[in-house]
């Protein structure tokens, strides 16, 4: 016969604190959910500790999958491994409520097959002054109170501050103190539309009973913002707790807190140890390919390649934009492109391809393919301390950056930096541009032989968007051809036509405005100015770009001129070559010519 711990129920729901009591599951309840978003399953427990039996005992939502899968069955027995209290308003009265965090399985239901001694219901005895306290199994501190029971303060040993976990976090009660890290804060964002206009910003806070949404508006944004740090731990308090919109808010989590004017926020600076740092749910990249378009997942990989930051245009509203492709391998041998917008795709840097963790990635889909895109509440950590990007590091460097991995991504957009690395002689056997309307894009690691100087920079029409060379009516005045209209100014654009080699055989190619600035290392405006008051200075520029060793992006396209089928070579974006993972692809390519099974980089 399986030993129950009994009369723990009596003493958990009077606030003395049993350390890992044996309970017996009777029965499970799902709950309606409060809110008219996808919900998260929320389960009520019938317990018994073989003398008392307890209805108001709540599952953690992270333990769902214990029901789903049928483990906590009728009749089980379990070890609570950690547990917490709060209270909810019952009928008017003040209600404990037990709230299980951590159970380990002892005996499944079909083995034990009957219920365990002639339990009764327990109703348990609050102390007086005390019904709104909530309490944990966690962290106990002595309260000097007549019998000396244990008055569990949960995560705050140290203080007085008794607080409730994220978890048991109710909108049917108020009088409660989080202690919580916060993990993500992003910048604040402004609105405006036909109601008015305001700002706000939120942040993600974490115990290690779940994670929880808070929202700060307008007047809160002053008061708050500058002096929340992430990573840092903090008691809040006085926040309305409502559903969460699940539109924007992808915790797992059925409620989020807002700030108010009486909201509270305290820095801890306890010993925080037991709070924990950010939760990943990482999912492999191989499993990418089988997401929903808009899935929201988290993923880590090591960095294999990256694009320049490109910039664009919102066709919707006219905004501009800023963007960064990356592409990411792990050890399931599938790499995936991630897009990196604003401000994290102008600091990003992914030399010595480090290990990024993302948190809240969304799948989306283009010319078949999937990719990740970065939004504003995804966080991305590079070189995380985790067990799992250890493990990571030690795979790539042991062989896995010399895999040819499988891709999910599919080129297009902005860049075909994902395109395979090519010699211009296997550019020519594999045809690449041949078929009319189409274009081949590849990678080429190539040398300057020369630039053509003449046209290269030219004078352009000084709209957003427009960039067509102006026509110089000799008047002081320019004209546009494609706006229809006269300009007093112009701005000056680059165009490079160039030759480029590598050791088997060369090719002419187009670099336009962005691309040919970075080969050049000035801006056209720049160049154009000093065209006009140093010519010499200017010639010299072009000259000094020559012998430079770039990684060039291409496209090859067959075009028909003068009657004339020919295949021409743009390049879509240019970048300095990264000389460690090049020799790594240069030895990997020697070894399976000659054979090699594997060759030590090192």
């Amino acid at each position: 016969m399986y030993k129950l711990t009994g009369g723990a129920l009596d003493k958990i729901m009077n606030g003395i604190d049993i350390e890992k009591p044996v309970l017996q599951i009777l029965g499970y309840k799902k709950l309606p959910s409060n809110t008219n978003k996808p919900p998260t399953d929320r389960y009520r427990l019938l317990i018994s500790d073989g003398q008392r039996m307890n209805s108001f005992t709540m599952l953690a939502t992270q333990l769902n999958h214990l029901i789903t899968d049928n483990t906590l069955s009728e009749y089980a027995v379990c070890e609570i491994s950690k547990y917490a209290l709060s209270s909810v308003n019952n009928g008017g009265k003040e209600k404990r409520v037990m709230l299980v965090l951590g159970i380990e399985l002892i005996a499944p239901g079909e083995e034990v097959k009957c219920k365990i001694g002639n339990p009764t219901n327990v109703e348990a005895k609050p102390e007086p002054g005390n019904s709104n306290q909530p309490h944990s199994s966690t962290a106990a501190h002595q309260n000097g109170a007549a019998k000396q029971e244990k008055k569990v303060s949960n995560y705050n040993s140290s203080s007085d501050i008794a607080t409730t976990p994220i978890a048991a976090l109710s909108p049917y009660q108020n009088r409660w103190v989080i202690k919580a890290r916060v993990t993500h804060k992003p910048p604040i964002r402004t609105w405006s539309n036909s109601r008015g206009e305001g700002k706000l910003f939120s942040i993600d806070l974490i115990d290690d009973s779940g994670e929880i949404r808070c929202t700060a508006f307008r007047d809160m944004c002053d008061k708050f913002y500058d002096m929340i740090e992430v990573g840092n731990v903090y008691y809040f308090s006085r926040c309305m707790l409502k559903a969460a919109n699940k539109q924007f808010n992808n915790l797992k989590n059925d409620f989020e807190m807002t700030m108010t004017n009486d909201t509270e926020i305290i820095p801890c600076h306890d010993n925080n140890d037991d709070i924990p740092g950010m939760q990943f749910d990482f999912v492999p990249i191989s499993r990418v390919e089988q997401k929903e378009k808009n899935d929201i997942i988290d993923v880590m990989g090591v960095v294999t390649t990256f694009s320049d930051v490109q910039h664009l245009q919102q066709r919707s509203t006219g905004r501009d934009l800023t963007k960064r492709d990356v592409n990411i391998v792990d050890d399931s041998g599938v790499t995936v492109c991630v897009t990196l917008w604003g401000k994290q795709a102008e600091d990003f840097d992914g030399s010595n391809n480090p290990i990024l963790a993302i948190k809240q990635a969304r799948v989306s889909e283009f010319n078949g393919g999937k990719s990740l895109t970065i939004f504003n509440t995804s966080v991305v950590t590079k070189d995380p301390d985790l067990p799992e990007a250890h493990k990571l590091r030690g795979w790539y460097a042991a062989g896995g950056h010399a895999e040819t991995p499988k891709s999910l991504s599919r080129q297009g957009g902005g860049g075909d930096f994902n395109a395979p690395l090519h010699t211009f002689q296997e550019v020519s056997d594999a045809r690449l541009g041949d078929k009319l309307n189409a274009a081949d894009p590849y990678t080429v690691v190539a040398t300057i032989n020369l630039i053509r100087v003449e046209n290269s920079v030219y004078k352009a029409c000084p709209v957003d968007g427009c960039k067509k060379k102006l026509i110089d009516q000799s008047t002081g005045v320019f004209r546009c051809e494609k706006c229809n209209k006269d300009f007093p100014n112009f701005s000056y654009r680059l165009i490079a036509s160039m030759n480029i080699a590598d050791a088997t055989g060369s090719r002419w190619i187009t670099a336009f405005n962005d691309d040919a600035e970075k080969i050049l290392g000035m801006s056209a405006q720049e160049l154009g100015e000093l065209k006009e008051n140093d010519n010499d200075a200017y010639m010299q520029k072009f000259g000094e770009a020559s012998f430079k060793r770039f990684t060039f992006s291409m496209r090859a396209k067959s075009e028909v001129f003068q009657d004339e089928m020919r295949v021409k070579h743009n390049c879509v974006s240019v970048a300095p070559l990264n000389y460690k993972t090049h020799l790594t692809y240069l030895i990997d390519k020697v070894s399976k010519l000659a054979h090699i099974e594997k060759v030590d980089s090192n």
